[in-house]
């Protein structure tokens, strides 16, 4: 199989890695700057023992460019930030090729799938929002919901920290750090007594016990994406959250509140700055690191029925760096599923057109268990616990 993957950083690199794993032949590994191409090909064809990566200079706005790459591959991959994936996905349709991306906006992937007909047409699959989360973590909530009979609620949760958190932050980012204020700003669609509607990012504060997985603080906050809209008529109540160490909300609530995640310039000094890029700056020396030794959770829960009786089912997965590889947890679970997927559309195992994840997953094409099954192949583990509490 040969693989397209534009943008070569982190997440780019793992599922380069995942997919040479499992036995393609070509993985062209494009990103704007050349060298960030090089480094992560002879990274990849340094752990497989064999030259499979091959850098590309592109950039994911040259159209003719991004055209003539797509037309040498199979399945490509957008690993560059959300506001490209509009205009590839587009692409992708009329060069005929099938297209995954990392998600990162709601509205985005929306106007991606309103590109439903024209991708059956094409006999083109349109995959947005695989990753860790959305991605991964949507498949758990489906997978959970394979185990009832009927679903009630359904609650999903994940997280990615480091393993040796250090005050006073005890948090560090793998990933950009637009996609964490994202994540904390705006409104949330979520789905309560059937119906959706918007509740404030960084609201409904509280402690979650996980047991052997330890103790957190948790709040609502986008990562569902799609989810509300495809489990809509499905479930009464749907809910997405982030875990963080105690502390976190506190802090990042009070930046919310000065007005650092805002995007429209002030003035200040007789200058126009932009108080969210301002606060990046000043954040990134705290927050970001080119690799640390993290740990990923997801905790979904689904309530409803089973055989007749009240049943509570729970997923839980962790995952962490691995030293073997450097690649982290978060890299691992985000790249890996991107690679799953790709390898699924690759087989003819995922039908043509633009539809969201989890909507695929309740329509069993691929199932959520044939995916879980991939990811426990990999050597990620995960558990399942039932409980029949007498009314939730």
């Amino acid at each position: 199989m040969r693989y397209l993957i534009i943008g070569a950083g982190r997440q780019g690199a793992a599922c380069a890695y995942d997919l040479g794993r499992e036995g393609a032949t070509v993985i062209v590994l494009a990103d704007r700057d050349v060298a960030v191409a090089q480094a992560a090909a002879t990274r990849i064809n340094g752990l497989l023992g064999r030259e499979l990566c091959q850098p590309m200079a592109l950039s994911a706005d040259d159209t003719a460019g991004v055209r003539a790459a797509m037309l040498e591959a199979e399945v490509v991959l957008s690993a560059v930030p959300y506001y490209f994936n509009v205009a590839l996905s587009k692409l992708a349709i009329e060069t005929r090729r099938h297209f995954v991306d990392m998600g990162g906006n709601t509205d985005v992937v929306r106007e991606q799938l309103a590109l439903d007909a024209d991708a059956r047409a094409a006999g083109v699959v349109l995959l947005p929002d695989c990753g860790m989360g959305p991605g991964l973590v949507n498949v758990l909530a489906v997978f959970a919901m394979e185990h009832l009979d009927e679903t009630r609620a359904l609650y999903m949760a994940d997280a990615g920290l480091p393993q040796h958190p250090e005050p006073p932050w005890n948090y560090l980012c793998g990933f950009h750090l637009n996609g964490l204020t994202n994540e904390y700003d705006g409104m949330v669609p979520l789905l309560r007594d059937g119906r959706i509607v918007e509740v404030e990012a960084l609201s409904g504060l509280r402690t979650e016990d996980l047991g052997e997985l330890g103790t957190y603080e948790s709040f609502i906050a986008a990562g569902g994406s799609t989810a509300p809209w495809s489990f809509e008529g499905r479930v009464q109540t749907f809910e997405t959250r982030i875990l963080r160490l105690p502390g976190h909300h506190t802090w990042f609530s009070a930046f919310k509140a000065l007005g650092l995640f805002s995007e429209t310039p002030v003035e200040f000094q007789g200058r126009s700055i932009v108080p969210r890029e301002f606060y990046h700056m000043l954040l990134a020396k705290h927050l970001t690191r080119p690799s640390f030794e993290d740990m990923c959770i997801m905790h979904c829960r689904a309530e409803g029925t089973l055989g007749g009786d009240p049943t509570r089912v729970v997923v839980t997965l962790r995952d962490q760096f691995d030293p073997a590889t450097g690649f982290t947890g978060m890299e691992r679970l985000t790249g890996w599923h991107c690679a799953i997927m790709m390898e699924m559309i690759a087989q003819g195992r995922v039908q043509p057109g633009a539809r969201a994840l989890e909507a695929r997953l309740l329509d069993a094409a691929p199932t959520a268990r044939a995916v879980m099954d991939e990811v426990a192949r990999r050597g990620i583990e995960y558990k399942v616990a039932f409980s029949t509490p007498k009314e939730f």
